[in-house]
């Protein structure tokens, strides 16, 4: 038995040593492409996450739909709020832009795990940024409905079954209903943004990881 132990050990050191051994620029090159490729990602879904929403508009009960906001007042602040969105989400999707090509460019270890902390932080920021204006948005419209002095106009298509309601059972209904809403939203939003965005930085801190032990 001991001779049978043996002979395998011998076998398994002869193939061990016919295996090729990646040294430590293959390494560093093979971590370097797969951080460049889930930067090349991250840069997608934050372009399709800004242009797909858009398709939306193209559907007819979209645009009566935003005839609510005239009527609670609040089209003005929403518009503005719009507009900082875009402003943002495209500085956002430009610095992704840039670590995409900073990271693309072939480093040493200490330089690559900067572009990974720093891509990273990006990331972080336009996710807690997109949830931010998601809460500006819901709160915006609470506003609109507090202020509103008359409700049931401001929902033409509801008025007939408007009538026997109270002003301010329909203002407190309707703050309950949109402020849930904007919970339920915001939720779902950190959901599909954790799917999307947060495996990719996963596999982002894996690279940073095995970085770091390839250079300490």
């Amino acid at each position: 038995m001991t001779d049978e132990l043996d002979l395998l050990k011998k076998d398994w050191q002869k193939k061990e040593m016919d295996m090729p051994k990646l040294s430590y620029s293959d390494i560093h090159k093979m971590i370097w492409k797969k951080s460049s490729s889930i930067v090349k990602w991250i840069l997608i879904i934050s372009i399709l996450e800004f242009t797909l929403p858009h398709l939306l508009y193209l559907i007819p009960s979209m645009e009566e739909g935003l005839k609510i906001y005239d009527n609670i007042g609040v089209s003005n602040y929403l518009l503005a709020a719009s507009i900082i969105t875009y402003i943002f989400a495209i500085y956002f999707i430009y610095q992704f832009y840039k670590r995409f090509k900073e990271i693309s460019v072939l480093d040493d270890s200490k330089s690559l795990m900067k572009k990974i902390i720093r891509t990273r932080a990006t990331v972080k920021h336009y996710v807690i940024f997109s949830l931010s204006m998601i809460m500006v948005t819901i709160i915006i419209m609470l506003i609109g409905v507090f202020l509103s002095d008359n409700l049931a106009d401001a929902f033409p298509e509801l008025k007939e079954g408007l009538k026997h309601i109270s002003e301010e059972k329909l203002r407190f209904t309707l703050m309950l209903s949109i402020g849930g809403f904007g919970v339920l939203l915001t939720l779902f939003m950190g959901g599909v943004y954790f799917l999307l965005y947060g495996l990719l930085l996963k596999k982002l801190q894996k690279n940073y990881k095995e970085l770091r032990q390839l250079e300490f």
